[in-house]
């Protein structure tokens, strides 16, 4: 966790120091450990840092001669084995070192923060608290905050907006209670999971069906969650809670259950074992296969698909809420359901129902609750919002019925006569609080818009079923995408162009921007296939021309544009946001031009572009001519290269030097709104219109050179080698038997071209049906 926290501090352009043990071993070298560490972190899948160089922001160093090097920090997080003793004569030590006033704090998943301070100096326990950073540090977006009883709240205050606003995260503040909020929840709803597996008898995957995307919940679900985290860790944390709660009502649930001790017995740790609740082996065929444990045989067999009537059901419906009252609703009406339905009651309405005992306990606010299992374990809706998606009176009959006692919480909020925890209107949020017995508003940290609520104010301009015209107030206009999958369609494209047609009457600047979970997809391939069935390549042409009408308007806008893409910005996505005044990413962002991926090649701008690029960087002080500054941007059209990260999009070519990036995404919005207003109020001006330089057959003959060699090693198809060469003539500026420079509709043009004949191919057509039919490429 140590060197996974600090590839993370890194990431955030934060240097900082990896200190640990000192090796037994004489003959090694005394920061091996550190060393490992941040090697391990370089090596780590998926990445810990944003880009590998990014490592040299680290420094390494050992307990033994380098503590001295916490005088000159800032922060000092400790990130030691969970045991209070260790951690304790750590700290003792770094004591020693510390310069007063410098804030420091423990990375634990549960120990009691107070404890692990216990005996420390005044100006130490005021500067002291727990920050629990959830693993792995980059990816989960939760941090739980935790005071000590004589923590400064300057202190609490310092820490919450360096972890917001510098490393992106989302604070939760915590009380100093077992294992605090989402380890405390998340262990109860997985040994609860277990506990239902038994008694309905059902397997480990019929539970995983049950307990990932059905119910609005990641797609590790349980078991492979379990796997995941180390069923030593789960032991642990289960054991700490069973210690410290004597008198929880559940406490029972959290006696480590036989399944688990045997597999403890037997090592079945996990992944990192390679054997858990799954176990990956190779067949004879030297493919790799997925087993799943018998949970009553306690041997690993072939892994099956499970097949539930309410679970099929379900994926028709969109709607996580809507979805989750089609699993209960019939168990309400007093029907018969299949074993996933039961399960599913089982394990919703017990965990809601044990998050409603812990307040005040862990939590005084039930949003606490719902932001750490929202922000810490990935799920769609906390405890409280499952309470009111399937009706807080309708589950506290049912749960009456049964037997089971309702905590003050539900009585009181029933008893007052209101019907949900959350309440919305006019675009701001309320919830039930206990002590006040009444709603009080759910406040946004300053700095964060959120679309929906300006929606919910009337704050939309315009708008169709694919996007919409957001007033953000100060002169700025969002257009955001709304369609599925936010695929680029007629309803975007029009969209955009209404948004730029107001931009020079309305408004001084605009942001190209969403929350859904990706930017865009890319274009809206079944449209496309139909078309290309249908052979319509008028309206195919038509349609790309209309596309790169638009960007070319976006770029050449008198006012500026910002495109704030965050998740994925594929495609056609990639090729909306080069063509703005500034990208302003999140940090998160993984763009791409992935075109190739179904056989064709990109013609929205997106290769002009990246050979505007190429240009760019053989005309800056590099030493760089042309063609070398192309080969890359080739390869990493034709392999459909995305970046995994903004800053890997930076080095890839997607974002220039003055593009900026976003660490924390709830800010993206509001940062890319300050980015426009920036660019106005200093003068913008659009660019002048480039000559673009292209190399003609030098470029296209070394690119088929190159195709030939890919194909002759069998890396690539021969289809993708026609793909390969379309791209290539693109970028050469076609067949052209000098260097010359050319305009960039010659290349627009090009690009169209390219584009359309590729739709006419049979075997594109089968790569775009194969992809919307899986959602992965074919190579054919």
């Amino acid at each position: 966790m140590g060197a996974t926290i600090a590839a993370h501090l890194a990431n955030a352009g934060v240097p900082c120091a990896l200190l640990d043990m000192v090796p037994r071993e004489p003959s090694v070298p005394r920061n091996r450990l550190a060393l490992a560490g941040i090697e391990a972190a370089k090596k780590a899948r998926p990445a810990a840092f944003f880009v590998p160089d990014f490592a040299r922001l680290i420094k390494p160093g050992n307990f033994e001669d380098n503590l001295d090097w916490c005088k000159d920090a800032d922060w000092i997080i400790e990130a030691v084995v969970e045991d209070l003793e260790i951690k304790r004569d750590l700290l003792a030590r770094v004591e020693q070192h510390r310069r007063p006033g410098t804030i420091i704090t423990t990375n634990t998943s549960g120990l009691p923060i107070h404890l692990v301070a216990e005996g420390r100096s005044e100006d130490f326990q005021a500067h002291w608290a727990g920050t629990h950073f959830f693993n792995p540090p980059r990816y989960m977006k939760l941090v739980e905050l935790i005071a000590g009883p004589k923590t400064k709240p300057e202190v609490l205050a310092a820490l919450d907006e360096f972890c917001d606003r510098r490393l992106g995260k989302a604070v939760v503040a915590a009380k100093d209670t077992p294992n605090f909020i989402a380890n405390r929840i998340g262990t109860f709803s997985m040994l609860n999971a277990v506990r239902l597996m038994m008694e309905v008898d059902m397997s480990v995957e019929d539970i995983d069906a049950c307990t990932g995307p059905a119910v609005g919940q990641p797609k590790s679900a349980t078991f492979r969650t379990a796997d995941l985290v180390g069923l030593d860790v789960l032991a642990h944390v289960v054991h700490n809670i069973y210690d410290s709660v004597p008198n929880d009502e559940s406490r029972a649930i959290y006696k480590l259950p036989p399944l688990l001790e045997e597999m403890m017995k037997r090592g079945w740790l996990g992944e990192k074992k390679g054997s858990g609740f799954y176990k990956r082996v190779k067949s004879s065929g030297g493919e790799s296969e997925i087993l799943s444990l018998d949970w009553k045989t306690m041997d690993y067999r072939p892994r099956q698909k499970s097949k539930f009537a309410s679970i099929e059901a379900g994926k028709m419906i969109e709607d996580t809420r809507e979805r989750l009252r089609s699993f209960v609703n019939p168990l309400f009406a007093g029907k018969v359901v299949d074993k996933a339905a039961r399960f599913i009651w089982g394990a919703l309405s017990e965990t809601c129902l044990y998050a409603a005992r812990r307040v005040p306990e862990i939590a005084d606010r039930i949003v606490e609750i719902d932001r750490a299992m929202r922000w810490g374990f990935g799920w769609e809706l906390g405890p409280f919002e499952v309470w009111d998606a399937v009706g807080v009176e309708r589950m506290a009959q049912m749960l009456k019925m049964l037997g089971k006692q309702m905590p003050p919480l539900v009585t009181s909020l029933l008893s007052s006569g209101k019907k949900t925890f959350y309440e919305s209107a006019g675009g701001h949020t309320s919830y039930f609080d206990l002590a006040a017995t009444a709603y009080k508003s759910v406040e946004e940290p300053p700095g964060i818009i959120v679309l929906k609520s300006l929606h919910e104010q009337s704050k939309v301009v315009e708008g169709n079923a694919g996007a919409s015209l957001v007033d953000l107030g100060d002169g700025v206009v969002c257009c955001e995408f709304h369609a599925k999958m936010n695929a680029i369609g007629g309803d975007i494209v029009a969209m955009l162009h209404a948004g730029l047609k107001r931009l020079q009457s309305d408004f001084d600047a605009m942001v190209i921007a969403n929350q859904a979970t990706n930017f865009s997809a890319g274009a809206n391939l079944m449209l496309l296939l139909v078309s290309a069935q249908e052979q319509e390549w008028d309206d195919i042409h038509l349609a790309v021309r209309q596309f790169q009408n638009v960007n070319m308007a976006i770029k050449y806008a008198p006012r500026p544009v910002v495109a704030a893409p965050q998740g994925m910005a594929l495609g056609g996505g990639c090729e909306i946001s080069l063509h703005a005044a500034r990208i302003h990413a999140a940090a998160e962002a993984y763009i791409g031009l992935v075109e190739t991926g179904v056989g064709l090649i990109p013609a929205g701008g997106g290769s002009k572009e990246m050979l505007i690029r190429a240009n760019e960087h053989a005309a800056g002080g590099e030493d760089l001519d042309l063609f070398h500054a192309m080969k890359p941007i080739f390869e990493n059209i034709a392999m459909a290269k995305v970046g995994t990260s903004a800053e890997e999009c930076r080095t890839l070519g997607y974002l220039r030097s003055s593009d900026l990036v976003a660490m924390n995404r709830d800010r993206l919005v509001a940062d890319a709104k300050e980015t426009a207003l920036a660019l106005f109020r200093t003068g913008y001006r659009p660019p002048a219109p480039p000559q673009i330089r292209v190399l003609g057959e030098e470029m296209l003959a070394a690119a088929k050179l190159a195709i030939h060699q890919m194909l002759r090693g069998e890396y690539i198809s021969d289809y993708d080698a026609l793909v390969a060469t379309k791209l290539a003539n693109v970028l050469a500026g076609g067949a052209l038997s000098a260097s010359q420079t050319v305009s960039e509709q010659y290349v627009l043009d090009l690009e169209r071209e390219a584009f359309v004949s590729l739709c006419g191919e049979r075997k594109t057509q089968e790569r775009i049906a194969h992809t919307l039919k899986t959602g992965k490429p074919l190579r054919n």
